[in-house]
């Protein structure tokens, strides 16, 4: 008996030793940086991220909104959560949340926006878990969590127009809420945020919170090859409701086949009152243009296009400029087209737009639409760079340092966006 009770507390003893700790192994844990998956939705044109919130967890579709101040979610249709949290008025989180509005119930208000379609309502601020997915870079690792994670209520109806199955948009600006604030704050990580987003409805792209290495099969590290310009803030805008949360960068001039396109470029700053300038939005499908710098870039690709031998068509709604593909030739970056050139700070800082960027393939693939609209003559800002533009490049915002950093398209690196590798490692 004496020996099988010294057996019972040696065993005892070897397991309290080495055995691991449930609470040290969740927390000890600080990933270097978080991944999500960016679906674009086939009938919005929107792209779709998926976070997992509340207790008992569940799955949310959420459109992502570069511009946008905070998570925000529906909480009118089966909010169901043990963890979730009212914030109060007065309070440090309510104060983060950027304004002083309350109900009579001491609850904090903030006013979520549907970015798409302009509609905006007051909703509560609120705190619930929220877990995300730590990476190395490479795949998917360990998962994470925020215990106590600031969005916003909105209301269902607010969810009109927005992709199918989306119950709210996921904002990463500036703001104090956004999703690159909160979590850099969270795990000590550097305020910094890329997103690669995928030209294609079936495979995802990707988005990082965190520094890199941003790997894309086979083998390359997108993020090694970056030009980097100056993230610009619109304060002149902010009295005029301008939202300087947003992403604006200083375009200078624009060139089409290497020749500079004759534009008024006071437009391409902001005047007085945050009127102008360039701005970088996921919500907007494509690439909106003032009038006249519409007019202007048009006219200068239609001749250059024509020098090509491309024949121009009937535009295709939303598009004006169209061609016929018969003579356009494919090439790795798409269909050899008039190469746009957007100049940054000085002449050697480049964004290039490719065919793969420019052209939008209509009517069975017979007609080729250059993506830009006309965002008409008196827009609050000048140029306003859509997601078209935006696919298979990578763009690197560093909050820290106010800076993007930007790839053009990875076609010519022989990867894309769609080339994350969401396998889980072993």
């Amino acid at each position: 008996m004496a020996s099988s009770s010294v057996s019972v507390l040696i065993l005892s003893i070897f397991l309290f030793l080495f055995s691991p700790s449930p609470c040290n192994a969740q927390t000890s844990f600080r990933p270097r940086a978080l991944v999500l998956p960016v679906q674009k939705d086939a009938g919005t044109l929107q792209y779709v991220t998926k976070i997992t919130q509340r207790t008992p967890p569940v799955s949310l579709n959420v459109v992502i909104d570069l511009g946008g101040k905070s998570l925000w979610v529906d909480c009118d249709n089966n909010y169901v959560s043990s963890t979730k949290r009212s914030v109060r008025c007065r309070s440090a989180q309510c104060s983060l949340a950027g304004n002083g509005a309350c109900t009579g119930a001491d609850t904090c208000v903030a006013f979520p926006e549907n970015s798409a379609t302009r509609v905006i309502t007051s909703g509560e601020v609120a705190q619930d878990v929220l877990t995300l997915t730590s990476t190395n870079g490479s795949n998917p690792g360990r998962s994470v969590t925020v215990p106590q994670f600031i969005f916003v209520c909105g209301a269902t109806f607010l969810l009109e127009g927005l992709a199918r199955g989306a119950v709210g948009m996921a904002g990463l600006s500036r703001s104090r809420i956004a999703l690159p604030s909160q979590l850099s704050s969270a795990f000590s990580f550097h305020k910094k945020f890329a997103i690669c987003l995928s030209g294609s409805t079936r495979v995802p792209g990707v988005l990082f919170f965190g520094d890199g290495p941003y790997n894309l099969l086979p083998g390359i590290e997108a993020g090694s090859s970056l030009t980097y310009t100056p993230l610009l803030i619109n304060t002149a805008g902010v009295s005029q409701g301008e939202n300087a949360d947003e992403y604006f960068i200083g375009v200078k001039s624009i060139r089409i086949n290497n020749k500079a396109v004759k534009l008024n470029t006071t437009l391409l700053s902001f005047d007085s009152n945050g009127v102008g300038g360039t701005k970088i939005s996921t919500v907007n499908p494509y690439t909106v243009l003032e009038t006249s710098i519409f007019k202007a870039v048009t006219e200068a690709f239609i001749t250059e296009a024509a020098a090509m031998n491309m024949s121009r068509v009937p535009g295709v709604a939303p598009f004006e400029v169209c061609f016929s593909s018969e003579n356009v030739v494919g090439t790795r970056l798409g269909a050899r087209v008039p190469q746009i050139d957007l100049v940054l700070q000085n002449s050697n800082v480049v964004w290039s737009i490719f065919g793969s960027n420019s052209m939008v393939s209509v009517n069975d693939d017979k007609v080729l639409c250059l993506g830009f609209v006309n965002g008409g003559s008196e827009p609050r800002t000048s140029i306003v760079i859509g997601g078209y533009q935006l696919e298979d490049n990578l763009l690197q915002f560093d909050l820290a340092t106010s800076r993007l950093g930007f790839s053009s398209t990875l076609l010519g690196a022989r990867t894309t966006c769609a080339n994350f590798n969401f396998a889980s490692a072993l």
